[in-house]
């Protein structure tokens, strides 16, 4: 179980330059709470400089890749300008991932929904496991992803 001393994002780099991101808050479904975005922007920014990566692949821990930006941390907050600088946030790191100078592939199983669909649309590739499902429920509600790809 994940605990407040675990990492919410591991990183294993091999000899060959295969970089590994894994979402660890598998608890959360690996909702992207404003520490996991974060990690995963200082990572992608430490990696953009890496003359030794040659392939980054984002994974996760648990059932689920990622159910998009966490719900519960964004109702604790409801204000325009915290959105706003969420969104940015968000939109930020999708186009990190886009510049990035090597490769990026998802490695998805379970589900990746919202912004966790956007993430998976934002690598060059996805690897999907036979139990990946995909969604962008938000059109239900007249909402739309604001970063390509998606």
């Amino acid at each position: 179980m994940l605990t407040t001393e675990d990492p919410l994002l591991l990183r294993q780099q091999d000899a060959r330059g295969v970089v590994t991101l894994t979402l660890n808050r598998p608890q959360a479904f690996n909702a992207l709470s404003e520490a996991m975005l974060g990690a995963l922007q200082r990572e992608l920014d430490m990696l953009a400089l890496d003359t030794r990566a040659r392939l980054l692949v984002i994974k996760a821990a648990g059932k689920a890749f990622c159910a998009g930006h966490d719900l519960k941390e964004m109702r604790a907050a409801p204000s325009a300008a915290y959105y706003e600088a969420l969104f940015g946030q968000c939109a930020r790191l999708m186009m990190s991932l886009q510049r990035l100078p090597v490769p990026v592939i998802a490695q998805v199983q379970g589900i990746a929904t919202a912004a966790g669909c956007q993430l998976v649309a934002m690598c060059d590739l996805a690897v999907a496991a036979s139990d990946a499902r995909f969604a962008v429920s938000g059109v239900n509600l007249g909402l739309f992803c604001a970063t390509p790809s998606v």
